[in-house]
């Protein structure tokens, strides 16, 4: 029976603020521009971006910002029927960013009291649920309650509805009142999930230890229910492995790199397009080093999100 979704997406979508001026730090960056932002709203704008159909669970603030996200992720062609807003005066949270070298870049975000935090667990239907293949999470939502009842009931709703659930690790220390529990609530939603994302260091924070190994992870990991684990280690490429023990391996693809943010979501963003259409694991990650190597040249995260011809043309290239 054919889905009304390929994907839906739940967490948070908040507001980027890039540094438009380059080279200096943010104390003396004076102009910045506006994007959606936040990773479960940009992988969602990745893949609807390369013909996924997408929808998304979250909530958003009362005023101008929640209004924008809103309509900037409808236009993109995202069903926002389930993104709700807030009545409680929480506000859409901020990132700024800080663009001083490629490799000298950082972010700064305000994520105190902000309304995607407050997703509430009576907020998620099981009947929206059933309609997608796939429910994408990820780590940032876990951060407090009530959003991390909200993630927990959703999973279990797809588990019970046999939709394949795909856990992107997006640590991100803000918000976070502790490792242990980071290990805590990142370990359960990773022993539910179908599919894991992460860089090597988001699974160490995930183990509650530093200097873990690939090996280690799927140890753990295959025990439980994950079919499919991607480890990313940067500029050195990525690694898939299955519980069948098949192992697959991808490497970066060169770029001129303006700043390092966003890479992860429009990784995730491809490779799981890739995989939904039929594609090898292999592939898979070639199509996800590809897509980051070309939103880690461009000034957002949401609108460099690329077509699926010009990720193909970038491997093509570089093949």
């Amino acid at each position: 029976m054919t889905k009304k979704f390929d994907m839906i997406a739940l967490g948070r979508a908040c507001i980027d603020l890039n540094a438009v001026e380059y080279d200096r730090p943010m104390e003396e960056t004076m102009t910045f521009k506006k994007y959606v932002g936040g990773s479960p709203a940009n992988i969602a704008i990745g893949s609807a971006k390369l013909g996924v159909k997408v929808g998304f669970i979250g909530k958003i603030s009362d005023d101008q910002h929640g209004r924008f996200i809103k309509e900037y992720m409808s236009k993109a062609g995202i069903d926002t029927s389930q993104m709700f807003t807030d009545q409680k005066g929480h506000k859409a949270g901020l990132a700024f960013t800080e663009i001083k070298s490629p490799e000298e870049c950082s972010i700064l975000m305000y994520r105190d009291q902000v309304a995607d935090l407050y997703l509430a667990p009576e907020e998620i239907d099981e009947d929206y649920i059933k309609q997608t293949d796939l429910l994408l999470v990820s780590g940032t939502a876990l951060a407090q309650s009530p959003s991390r009842e909200a993630v927990l009931k959703a999973i279990a709703y797809a588990r019970n509805n046999q939709v394949k659930v795909a856990f992107e690790l997006d640590y991100r220390p803000y918000t976070w009142q502790s490792p242990e529990d980071v290990s805590v609530y990142y370990s359960i939603v990773a022993e539910n999930a179908d599919i894991v994302i992460g860089t090597r260091d988001e699974y160490d924070e995930m183990e509650g230890k530093k200097g873990g190994t690939n090996q280690a992870t799927i140890d753990y990991l295959f025990q439980h229910q994950p079919e499919l684990i991607v480890i990313k280690h940067g500029v050195k490429g990525s690694y898939a492995y299955t519980k069948k023990g098949e192992t697959y391996q991808a490497g970066s693809y060169k770029t001129q790199v303006l700043k390092t943010f966003g890479a992860g979501d429009s990784y995730a963003a491809a490779f799981l397009y890739a995989l939904n259409t039929g594609k090898d694991i292999e592939t898979a990650l070639k199509y996800g080093s590809a897509s980051a190597a070309i939103v880690v040249s461009k000034h957002s995260s949401s609108e460099a999100m690329p077509t699926a011809n010009e990720i193909e043309q970038l491997i093509a290239e570089q093949s």
